[in-house]
């Protein structure tokens, strides 16, 4: 859980970067949460709460996504390569999957290597 709390504490930050572990917890934690609202909407009969949430998260969303970019070197500009109809999101998932630098690059150094979260 502290996963998506960090996330949300760096709602709108876009320098630096995100661990692979960081960005899937959190957007593991945000599927189940939408499914749950969808759930939940579609039983009361209104997807208010759904789309209030999604408007909430979509800001952290996109700012953990460019910070895990930036861990394997690469702009966080990136997110807008899944535009791009089915290829897009097939190489953007293939950049998040991906290992991040082992090194310090531009946007910072490697977040592995940083204090454990107490």
């Amino acid at each position: 859980m502290h996963w998506y709390v960090d996330v949300l504490k760096k709602y709108a930050v876009f320098s630096g970067r995100a661990r692979r572990q960081e960005y899937w917890m959190y957007n593991l934690f945000n599927i189940i949460a939408l499914i749950v609202l969808a759930v939940i909407g579609a039983v009361a009969g209104t997807m208010i709460p759904y789309f209030v949430y999604f408007a909430l998260v979509l800001i952290p969303s996109l700012a953990v996504t460019a910070r895990r970019l930036h861990d394997t070197g690469k702009s966080g500009w990136f997110i807008l390569i899944g535009i791009i109809p089915l290829i897009g999101g097939i190489v953007l998932l293939v950049f998040t999957c991906t290992d991040g630098d082992p090194q310090p690059n531009a946007y910072g150094p490697n977040p592995k290597y940083a204090p454990a979260h107490a």
